[in-house]
C-alpha cells in the first residue's frame, strides 16, 4: 500500500499540468531543464519496487520463510540507502532547478522582444510560462522600462493592474512552483524512510521469532 501511494504521487507530480507544460517547452534547438524529473523518476521507481517488495515480505510472512524474509530486509535496506542517496542530491539541488528554469525563460523573454523574434518561438515559449503560471514578466522593473511587450505577451486586459497589485513576476512564480512541489517530494521521501524503518525491524524481529520457534 505504501509503495503504491508513492507510486500515485509521483505519477501525479510527474504529469502535473503546470510543470509539463513548461519543462516540455523547446528553445530553438534547446530543451528547457528536466533536471526536476530526476526525483519524480527516483519516486516512481522506488515506489514501483517496493511494492514488488511488498509481496515478497507478506509470501516470506506466510510460508515463514527465513530466506524470503532476510531477501525482503536486504531490499529494504538498498532501497533506503537509494532514497538517502536522493534526498542529499534533491537538497543539493534544490535551488539549482529553479535557476535553471528561470534562465530558460530569460532566454526566451530576450528573444521575444528582439526584432527578429518571429523567426524563433521565443513568443510562444513566453506565452506558455505566462499562461500556464498567471504570470507576465521577469521582474517589475524590466515591466518599467518595457512596457509595449505586455499588450502582446501578455493579453489579459486586467493585466497590467494585476501585476502591480500582486507583484506577479515570472521569478517568483517559478520560485513557488518548483519549491511547492519539491516540498511535497520531500514529504513523500520521509514518510518512505519512516515505513521502511519500520519493516526493516519488524522483518528482522519475525525472521528471529521464526528461526526460534523452529530449535522447538
Amino acid at each position: 500500500l505504501a509503495g503504491g501511494i508513492i507510486l500515485g504521487v509521483a505519477l501525479w507530480l510527474r504529469h502535473d499540468s503546470q510543470t509539463t507544460n513548461i519543462l516540455y517547452l523547446q528553445l530553438g534547438d534547446k530543451q528547457a531543464p528536466s533536471t526536476f524529473y530526476v526525483g519524480i523518476y527516483i519516486l516512481i521507481a522506488v515506489g514501483a519496487v517496493m511494492m514488488f517488495v511488498g509481496f515478497l515480505g507478506c509470501y516470506g510472512a506466510i510460508q515463514e520463510s527465513q530466506c524470503l524474509l532476510g531477501t525482503f530486509f536486504t531490499c529494504l535496506v538498498i532501497l533506503f540507502a537509494c532514497e538517502v542517496a536522493a534526498g542529499i542530491w534533491g537538497f543539493v539541488n534544490k535551488d539549482q532547478i529553479a535557476k535553471d528554469v528561470k534562465q530558460f525563460y530569460d532566454q526566451a523573454f530576450q528573444q521575444a522582444l528582439m526584432a527578429e523574434s518571429e523567426t524563433n518561438n521565443g513568443k510562444t515559449v513566453v506565452k506558455t510560462f505566462h499562461e500556464t503560471l498567471d504570470c507576465c514578466g521577469p521582474d517589475n522593473g524590466m515591466r518599467v522600462v518595457t512596457p509595449l511587450w505586455r499588450e502582446d505577451l501578455c493579453p489579459k486586459k486586467d493585466f497590467f493592474l494585476k501585476n502591480y497589485i500582486e507583484s506577479s513576476n515570472c521569478h517568483k512564480k517559478i520560485d513557488e512552483l518548483f519549491s511547492g512541489k519539491l516540498y511535497l517530494i520531500g514529504i513523500a521521501a520521509i514518510v518512505v524512510a519512516v515505513i521502511m524503518i519500520f519493516e526493516m525491524i519488524l522483518s528482522m524481529v519475525l525472521c528471529c521469532g521464526i528461526r526460534n520457534s523452529s530449535v522447538y
